[in-house]
């Protein structure tokens, strides 16, 4: 009809791929780089307390992951509040790599539990209000799912220093029976992924709490993960299906040809 215009399919997705770039990070690849942080930490955790340098690593590795987070999150008010939250930290993990027994130390866990979880708000709103199933989307999602597993790490190191005795430890040497690093990390994502072998139990009731909320957190985020990527898929599906029929029609008319049916269908 004569004096509407219809919204053309290649500035539809110029502006899904605007919004969904605007909200990926500082950099490009700034959520890849976080991924990479987060699964370099996992695997080198459970070798650092093995050699004598093996603190000083695993600092610098979670230095690596606050700051690739802070770079992941984007956008200049979201990184200026990501800064005033991971500054303590960081301050408060290289304090604790010079002085182990500082009378702080649960200050420093309390300032990594607010920035986790920080990040993590940031990384559900942007997988949430994403336009489209993309890379970037995915590896938010799988990032998002090991914060989770972090956060909860952290604050069972909280409870069993506010708390002593917390866990009970049923297996391996008397030497490895304290909620360390790995320890806490090992367990965090054994309960997150609901697995539990029974060989680190939480025995006093704030440990209990938690484990059991990270338990059920952790199931309901991977059910809705899955329903959002497949709602997000389905919706773009269809019209990625409409632009390539007509992009394949425009080719088989003609340029010429097409501008004569446009004519023939605005008369």
């Amino acid at each position: 009809m004569p004096g509407t215009t219809q919204p053309q399919h290649g500035e539809t997705r110029a502006n899904l791929r605007g919004t969904n770039f605007a909200a990926k990070g500082v950099f490009r690849f700034s959520v890849v780089y976080f991924l990479c942080a987060l699964v370099l930490n996992m695997l080198v955790s459970p070798f650092v307390d093995q050699f004598p340098g093996g603190f000083l690593v695993a600092t610098v590795l979670m230095t690596l992951v606050f700051l690739s987070a802070l770079l992941a999150i984007g956008g200049r008010r979201r990184t200026m509040a990501g800064v005033v939250l991971v500054a303590p930290a960081l301050v408060g993990e290289w304090l604790s790599f010079w002085q182990p027994d500082l009378p702080f130390s649960v200050m420093i866990r309390a300032s990594g539990v607010l920035f986790i979880g920080y990040v993590v708000l940031e990384f559900l709103r942007f997988i949430v209000r994403a336009p489209r199933v993309d890379f970037g989307v995915l590896c938010a999602g799988i990032a998002t799912y090991l914060m989770l597993g972090l956060l909860w790490s952290f604050a069972y190191i909280l409870v069993d220093r506010l708390v002593p005795n917390s866990f009970v430890f049923t297996v391996g040497p008397v030497s490895s029976h304290s909620m360390n690093n790995f320890n806490a990390l090992y367990f965090s994502f054994t309960t997150l992924s609901t697995v539990g072998y029974g060989d680190i139990i939480p025995v006093s009731g704030v440990a209990r709490m938690l484990a059991m909320v990270e338990a059920v957190f952790g199931m309901f985020y991977v059910t809705l993960l899955i329903a959002r990527l497949v709602s997000l898929y389905s919706v773009n599906a269809p019209l990625e299906a409409v632009n390539g029929e007509e992009i394949a029609n425009n080719k088989r008319i003609g340029p010429e040809n097409s501008q004569t049916s446009s004519k023939h269908l605005e008369k």
